[in-house]
């Protein structure tokens, strides 16, 4: 039974505080090795997009603002977030795809040291994705966008018929006759906008991404070291194209999908391309799903294998997420892409207050427990990070303790009181501001709004100096704590 969570007893609500002196001898605020690097200690923000750079992917002022928050509360690792490895358009997205980005993403760099004093490790989550469109309305569809072919004209019952006929007889049918007529793929194009699919090796640009991907990623890892960054992660997680060459639907024929060693082989090829470029020097991890929560999809099992390889082949750290695909997405508005995070498998990836009995505190810790275990059983000792409803010094410290996770990822969190590190290891957790995972965030993201958290966003908007969302009415980064 699904119900709000404040009908829900979940005894870490709160959480137990701890003091300064228990919080320095605790396991959170201990320091770890990630690679060639050593964190202060195990906390981490892991990459969320803020919808802040310009429409051609440039840092912007915004941008600063919102590292630099992030950065005043101290975090031991934070990770930039997903920035696409093409010089192709993709909206107010950072990108890292040609020489010209680098100025700006070191300027980014340059602000989180200097606003973390140096205590903060950053990296860049690297991220590609193949096209989606927005759902058309149904007379475009018909009329421009659907491609006529044989099997149509033998449904119109007139194989010699010209294209606007045969167009015009389908933008006539009702919903129900249109299943019949239509393909499977066709019909998705209706309904929810057309995606292109890693499958969809029939198009030449879809079969060379094997070719094509392990170069583009290492050469966006170097700018990302000539930019300054401590390391990269490369993104196989959620609904993207090297998380879709993981997922049990990838069925290519090509050895790059079918069996597990097949849908791995392409992160792992990217995964040595990265670090052959890169040296040990640098740190290279990458964020997998513990389960993509989808029919059909890849489960912990498969997870546990794939963090197996992709730590052989050389990987500092596997970070863990859950969810999150476009194949249960809910079906969009007319006009508007498919989200997602919309369907069970974005719930599990970000649940909310109305939730199931389990609520939505650590749904991912014990999936990450499993695969980590897995990790450990084949003498691999590569660093685990978790995140997915953690929010207080009790529930992370007790993950730590039972081998959970090695590094503890706070995402809303974080973005509820961007000094959450801070106050906890200075003893003051009581003053932190809780996040209360009504999903407000997810909801501008979905719009491709500036994300911001209702926790404080309307609070000192006189401020002097305040940076405002596009629509004058939210601050974008939380007011300033004085520790």
């Amino acid at each position: 039974m699904w119900r709000p969570l404040e009908r829900i007893r979940h005894d870490s609500a709160q959480g137990v505080w701890p003091t300064a002196e228990a919080a320095a001898k605790s396991r959170l605020f201990s320091p770890i090795r990630v690679g060639p690097v050593v964190l202060a200690h195990r906390t981490w923000v892991p990459a969320m997009v803020p919808w802040r750079a310009t429409e051609n992917g440039d840092v912007t002022p915004e941008v600063l603002g919102w590292y630099q928050r992030f950065a005043r509360g101290r975090p031991a690792a934070m990770v930039v977030e997903a920035t696409g490895i093409r010089d192709v358009p993709s909206g107010p997205l950072l990108r890292i795809g040609h020489d010209r980005f680098i100025p700006g993403l070191a300027e980014l760099v340059r602000v989180v040291r200097e606003a973390s004093a140096g205590h903060t490790r950053l990296f860049i989550q690297l991220i590609d994705f193949l096209a989606i469109r927005r759902r058309p309305e149904p007379a475009k569809f018909f009329g421009r966008f659907l491609a006529i072919t044989p099997a149509h004209r033998a449904a119109f019952g007139r194989p010699e018929a010209g294209d606007e006929e045969v167009r015009a007889w389908l933008a006539s049918l009702d919903a129900t006759a249109l299943p019949g007529v239509l393909t499977t793929r066709e019909m998705q194009a209706l309904q929810q906008g057309f995606r292109e699919r890693v499958t969809d090796t029939e198009q030449a640009h879809i079969r060379e991404l094997p070719r094509v991907l392990p170069a583009l990623f290492a050469q966006a890892a170097e700018r990302a070291r000539r930019a300054g960054f401590d390391g990269v992660e490369l993104h196989y997680a959620h609904a993207y194209t090297m998380a879709s060459f993981l997922s049990g639907l990838n069925q290519r024929q090509d050895g790059y999908g079918g069996n597990r060693e097949g849908r791995v082989r392409l992160p792992r090829e990217v995964a040595v391309r990265v670090r052959a470029a890169m040296g040990q020097d640098f740190v290279v991890g990458c964020r997998i799903l513990t389960d993509e929560c989808i029919e059909g999809g890849s489960t912990v099992a498969d997870s546990a294998f794939f963090a197996c390889e992709l730590a052989v082949a050389g990987l500092d750290y596997i970070s863990l997420s859950r969810g999150g695909k476009f194949e249960d997405a809910s079906q969009p508005k007319v006009g508007e892409a498919a989200y997602p995070y919309t369907g069970q498998s974005g719930y599990e990836c970000m649940p909310s207050y109305y939730s199931d009995a389990h609520g939505p505190f650590g749904r991912n810790l014990a999936p990450a427990g499993e695969v980590r275990a897995r990790l450990r059983a084949r003498g691999l000792n590569t660093p685990v990070v978790v995140a997915g409803g953690i929010h207080n010094f009790a529930q992370a410290e007790a993950a730590l303790a039972e081998g959970q996770t090695d590094i503890v990822g706070f995402a809303r969190q974080s973005l509820a009181d961007p000094d959450w590190f801070q106050k906890v290891r200075l003893g003051r957790g009581a003053e932190v501001r809780l996040c209360t995972y009504t999903n407000y965030c997810e909801a501008l993201d979905q719009r491709h709004r500036q994300v911001t958290c209702s926790r404080w966003d309307r609070e000192g908007l006189d401020e002097p100096g305040v940076a405002r969302s596009a629509d004058g009415k939210r601050r974008l980064t939380a007011p300033k704590w004085d520790a």
